[in-house]
């Protein structure tokens, strides 16, 4: 197929390197005509505008939209609609608040123009292993993109098969899956990084009372160096608390068992405060998923090695830069 992506970051470029790889045509924009050249020099078709971009492709138009959630997708689609017209389809990948999908779909479809969100998982690591995928919109749209979502889902791999899903979309055990209308896709993305928050916090706080124990305060007898690298690596084997983000921390140990590159200010991207939101609407206790977000809040005031082994998780599944005391999240 012939897809428009806008937003070349960490992962919008890659998931056109990723289309490219298996033969779909990408038309590509971004800010930074740099991230754009790099891109044409691969294969892709350059454009240095939306209005331009959209003059590009052939109708009826997709253009995949890969940008921070807010204002700077808000007004990105707003401007890109004008140059698309009826039975053109704007999908946003990025990690969309879901309500502000309902109201830009109902924007958009006074146009005809139809609206996709697609929560997308996968970091700066999906190139090679695929993204995940959550999806909102209208079934016969979603469907008429499936080559696209074929294409950037990891596939079943060898994972062994789950019994009883007979009968069950088969989409899903390749990675992907239609949520149902705009916005689920975005909403079961926003509980999915929720309940990430609370993972990464029980590993983090986990390796630190491992790493606790050798301190002067236990008494020699019960004190123990324990090799946190070699802990992660043989959790990783066989134990019940096996997971991709135990590989990543497993690597950023064996790395720098001290994780001193870090500082431990871990910043929040918005989905956690969010599905702290969705709990409150829908009176639903999440006892765990809120600590771990007011967790976040107190790694700003002080750190401790925990934090900074949330820091190095999230740069090695998404590339993310520790923020700063000052900065807002």
């Amino acid at each position: 197929m012939q897809i428009g992506i806008v937003g070349l970051g960490r992962m919008g470029a890659n998931i056109a390197r990723r289309l490219m790889r298996d033969g779909h045509e990408a038309v590509v924009f971004d800010v930074n005509p740099d991230a754009v050249a790099a891109l044409a020099r691969e294969g892709a078709k350059g454009a240095d505008s939306l209005e331009a971009l959209a003059s590009m492709l052939t109708p009826p138009r997709a253009v995949w939209m890969m940008l921070p959630a807010g204002p700077i997708t808000g007004g990105a689609i707003t401007e890109l609609a004008k140059h698309l017209a009826g039975g053109d389809t704007v999908i946003d990948g990025g990690n969309t608040f879901y309500k502000d999908d309902i109201s830009r779909a109902t924007g958009l479809r006074t146009k005809n123009i139809h609206y996709v969100d697609v929560g997308t998982s996968g970091g700066v690591w999906g190139i090679d292993r695929g993204y995940c995928m959550m999806i909102g919109g209208e079934k016969d749209v979603v469907s008429r993109l499936d080559p696209i979502f074929a294409t950037l889902a990891p596939g079943a791999g060898d994972i062994p098969k789950t019994t009883n899903r007979e009968g069950r979309d088969p989409r899903v055990e390749n990675g992907y899956m239609h949520a149902g209308p705009v916005g689920a896709g975005h909403f079961v993305k926003m509980v999915h990084n929720g309940i990430e928050y609370g993972l990464m916090q029980a590993y983090a706080e986990g390796f630190d009372i491992l790493r606790g124990c050798a301190g002067e305060t236990i008494p020699q007898e019960r004190r123990f160096e324990i090799d946190l690298a070699d802990t992660a690596e043989v959790w990783r084997r066989g134990s019940v608390v096996a997971s991709w983000l135990l590989d990543l921390s497993a690597l950023a140990l064996a790395k720098d068992p001290n994780l001193d590159k870090f500082t431990g200010y871990v910043d929040d991207s918005g989905e956690g405060r969010w599905t702290i939101e969705a709990a409150i609407e829908e009176a639903i206790p999440a006892n765990v998923l809120s600590a771990a977000l007011y967790e976040r809040f107190r790694s700003r005031i002080e750190r401790d090695f925990a934090d900074r082994l949330l820091s190095a998780m999230r740069n090695e599944f998404g590339g993310h830069v520790e923020g700063h005391p000052g900065k807002k999240s």
